[in-house]
């Protein structure tokens, strides 16, 4: 069933992990898909192609959300090109793991920046179409962490419980013109990131969660298109967990 047939949804940090398995998800199910990424141009062109094979249109756009400037030009770029922004899903973001007392500036300020300005930047970039058309769905992406809290990631728990705070103010303000905002909180989620940990790392998380797995991708991805479609008309100001019950 294509929840999302002929909308257009912008996707930040799509060129891998969860990123990418919402764009897919939202292309399979009929929706035009811009997205962006900093790194990899060939992973880029990649996923452009793979989702056009589901017969939608879709761009990718070399862009970097916590600049302000290049999320007005980015906005801007979208709309010319696909003529209206549906869903936005902020989903870019980088860790910077360390413990307090030996946590640099740099690494605090790194990953504000990315992760919850560019939350900000996008988000108001995107409300002026939004606001025109009287309908959207803006969905952030936050953390299990950003609720609650995780030694040794204070710089990312902080990003992640701003996007929170921001998804509420968000959706009280545009509300009133039919704009929704809803957040996802995923706990521990099988990515490429999670590879680059330890085994026993990774046993130890799944021991703690009642489901006693990891999460998949495309499990954050299916909640991203439930919050995109018209089934979730009269959700807002909310925060979703997908997170196997590791917070209960």
């Amino acid at each position: 069933m294509q929840l999302v047939k002929d909308k257009v949804v912008l996707v930040t940090g799509a060129s891998r992990g969860i990123g990418r398995a919402i764009a897919l998800q939202f292309a399979q199910s009929g929706a035009h898909v811009a997205f962006t990424y900093l790194s990899s141009v060939e992973k880029g062109e990649s996923l452009v192609k793979e989702l056009e094979s589901f017969g939608i249109k879709a761009k990718g756009y070399r862009s970097d959300a916590s600049m302000f400037d290049a999320a007005e030009e980015l906005a801007d770029a979208v709309v010319n090109d696909f003529g209206q922004i549906d869903i936005l899903i902020n989903n870019a973001g980088i860790t910077r793991d360390g413990l307090l007392m030996r946590m640099s500036e740099e690494q605090w300020d790194e990953v504000i920046r990315v992760n919850l300005k560019s939350v900000f930047n996008l988000t108001k970039a995107v409300s002026k179409p939004m606001m025109k058309a009287r309908s959207g769905s803006i969905i952030n992406m936050t953390s299990v962490v950003g609720v609650k809290g995780n030694a040794g990631q204070a710089n990312y728990a902080a990003s992640k419980a701003g996007i929170i705070g921001f998804t509420k103010s968000v959706a009280l303000e545009l509300g009133s013109r039919n704009i929704r905002c809803n957040a996802i909180a995923p706990g521990f989620i099988e990515t490429e990131m999670t590879e680059e940990l330890n085994e026993a790392a990774i046993e130890e998380w799944k021991k703690a969660i009642p489901l006693k797995r990891g999460g998949d991708a495309k499990e954050v991805a299916d909640v991203c298109l439930f919050l995109g479609s018209d089934l979730s008309t009269y959700v807002t100001g909310q925060t979703i967990h997908v997170n196997g019950g590791l917070y209960t």
